[in-house]
């Protein structure tokens, strides 16, 4: 009964939104302006502020930071009070290592406490951290812990071995300390934060402060260090809380000029925030953890692997209001579980969504099986959260970018730094000064140890993303892809996304990603990577055919699925059937593996005749 009246709720949001809906895009973005105090510090306002409301409030309304969520079990919860205490201590320990203001202190390790823990430790103490993914290997530890220069690392289990690994090419790296009781660290975190149980004294911090070096994803090159203040958390605010549809505030669009007002976290609220995004790369430290802690309310932490079962059972059992999934993950639950509210409870409040084009397939599978309309957003680490869709004030339309953000002056301009015309595409780039003329903090302090490829990011006062879009009548983004994703087939302007978005609309299809083939007479033709849905894979395990036939018969029933639904020349010429594609740890497709791959395939083939 519950669940049948948790979708008829939902459904009945779905229509008023979709009933004479007002449009407040315009009096948001016009009336927003920036609020960039001269001192900021990222851990004061995610964590000290909270513990200090905490000691004055009742046991049973002290606020939660973190859920730590167990399979089988109910969890762990830790209060704000806990954070600081915690992280306290461990800036005390940091400090009793050598760590100086400035100095960076790599973080690897996945959703836990003391992830979080670490985090407002180095804030704290004016020193940077430097989030790494534990699901690096080894050379791409190296890389950045040599190039950031890095003194500590804070490790676990998931990733303690590839840091030693790599060790002695770092010579920068004085100390690692091991967090869980894992063996191989210079320091256990558990016995010396226990003998460092007293409060820390903050350094104070300007806005423009470095506080965050986090590399690049390297979908289009080696990854680079972009070093952001803690100011680009207030940049952040605006994004965050129109895609989560006001993050469970309640404020009167028309007259809040901010959509940041009650930045203090005002009056209770019931949301709490989960996201699979790790917290060690952008989307799930700046769109994810900081925000949340921002506004003083719980986020559950998962360190386990990413499965669609795992993710509707742990937004049921924690009443997940408001996530961020990105597109590979809402795919793969789409398949799974076609009708999800028949299995599980949820009533979800704000889903965001990032990293590749979603699609209107997608788009129509958050609406009407979970419930809520997908706010699709763009972002770049070096500026996040910049462009997106807030159906809550403003109409979302199925496989848009959306428009600039309250805050972000946004445009889509050609190389010479002018805007493109209606409909053209163009370089999505965002300007240092907003609609008022004043700085947007959005934006990064520079690549680390490269002044020319800082330079080469702008035109003027336009920060160029090197993605491409084009604008509509009415000012909404449309994605084409990466510059490099855009390909030419006979002729034809290939975008790889809207064949991707074709293809997984068809039920055999979980994900796919479209390439160049290299090809003599017309230079190159679409070629497609398909990861089949699991009900195609067990069909063609127990087929009587040979692979080869089954594979050449659905291979003709995707071809003519996209024939019947775009261009002729959009349909992939070949198509081949994968396990897996490849990815970045940031969850996006990596097109350039693969558009490397069939060229070194045609230069083998060519090179034998």
């Amino acid at each position: 009964m519950k669940r049948s009246q948790n979708r008829d709720r939902s459904a009945a949001k779905r229509q008023g939104a979709a009933s004479g809906q007002q449009d407040h895009y315009a009096a948001l973005h016009q009336g927003f302006r920036w609020q960039v105090d001269e001192h900021f510090n990222i851990a004061e306002v995610c964590c000290s502020r909270w513990a200090r409301s905490n000691q004055a409030a009742e046991d049973a309304i002290k606020r939660v930071a973190v859920r730590a969520h167990d399979t089988g079990a109910a969890g762990t919860f830790y209060t704000y009070t806990a954070l600081q205490a915690a992280a306290d201590a461990l800036s005390h320990v940091l400090a009793g290592l050598g760590v100086q203001r400035g100095d960076r202190v790599a973080i690897v390790m996945p959703q836990r406490f003391e992830t979080a823990v670490a985090y407002m430790a180095v804030f704290q103490m004016g020193a940077v951290a430097m989030p790494l993914s534990m699901l690096f290997g080894p050379e791409a530890l190296q890389y950045r812990l040599h190039d950031s220069e890095a003194v500590v690392a804070i490790c676990d289990d998931s990733s303690i071995a590839s840091v030693q690994a790599v060790r002695a090419e770092c010579p920068a790296l004085r100390t690692v300390v091991g967090v869980g009781g894992v063996a191989g660290g210079d320091v256990d975190y558990e016995g010396a934060v226990a003998a460092h149980q007293t409060a820390f004294a903050p350094v104070q911090t300007r806005a423009d402060d470095a506080a965050i070096l986090i590399y690049t994803s390297g979908t289009t090159g080696p990854p680079k260090g972009a070093l952001l203040a803690h100011r680009a958390l207030i940049g952040n605010l605006p994004g965050f809380v129109c895609s989560q549809n006001w993050f469970g505030f309640n404020p009167n669009p028309v007259t809040t000029s901010s959509p940041v007002r009650g930045r203090a976290g005002e009056g209770a609220s019931t949301s709490v925030f989960w996201s699979p995004a790790d917290w060690a790369w952008t989307g799930g430290l700046m769109d994810a953890l900081l925000p949340t802690l921002y506004f003083g309310r719980p986020i559950v932490a998962f360190k386990g692997r990413f499965t669609p079962e795992l993710a509707f059972t742990l937004m049921q059992q924690h009443g997940v209001t408001h996530t961020f999934l990105f597109p590979t993950a809402l795919k793969a639950m789409m398949k799974a579980y076609p009708r999800p509210r028949e299995h599980f409870n949820i009533d979800l409040q704000g889903l965001m969504s990032a990293g590749e084009a979603v699609g209107d397939a997608v788009f129509a599978y958050c609406r009407d099986e979970l419930g809520v309309v997908l706010n699709e957003m763009f972002g770049q680490t070096e500026i996040n959260y910049v462009v997106g869709n807030c159906n809550r004030f403003w109409p979302a339309r199925a496989g848009s970018m959306g428009k600039g953000y309250p805050g972000h002056r946004v445009a889509v301009i050609v190389d010479d730094g002018n805007e493109c015309a209606v409909g053209v595409p163009g370089d999505v780039a965002v300007n240092r000064f907003d609609v008022h003329g004043d700085p947007d903090p959005i934006f990064f302090l520079g690549y680390w140890k490269k002044d020319a490829a800082t330079q080469a990011k702008f035109t003027g006062d336009w920060c160029r993303t090197g993605d491409l879009a084009r604008r509509d009548a009415d000012g909404y983004l449309w994605y084409e892809g990466r510059a490099d994703d855009v390909f030419k087939a006979a002729g034809y302007r290939i975008g790889p996304g809207e064949i991707e978005n074709c293809l997984v609309k068809h039920p055999a299809v979980a994900n796919a990603a479209v390439v160049p083939k290299p090809d003599k007479e017309r230079g190159a033709v679409v070629k497609a990577y398909v990861v089949l849905a699991p009900d195609f894979i067990a069909a063609r395990e127990d087929s009587d055919w040979s692979a080869g036939r089954f594979d050449a018969e659905l291979i003709e029933k995707l071809q003519t699925h996209v024939r019947k639904m775009l261009a002729p020349y959009e349909y992939p010429k070949e198509i081949e059937f994968i396990d897996a594609l490849p990815m970045t740890t940031t969850g996006k497709v990596q097109r350039r593996v693969l558009r490397l791959q069939e060229e070194a395939r045609f230069k083998a083939a060519a090179s034998k005749t």
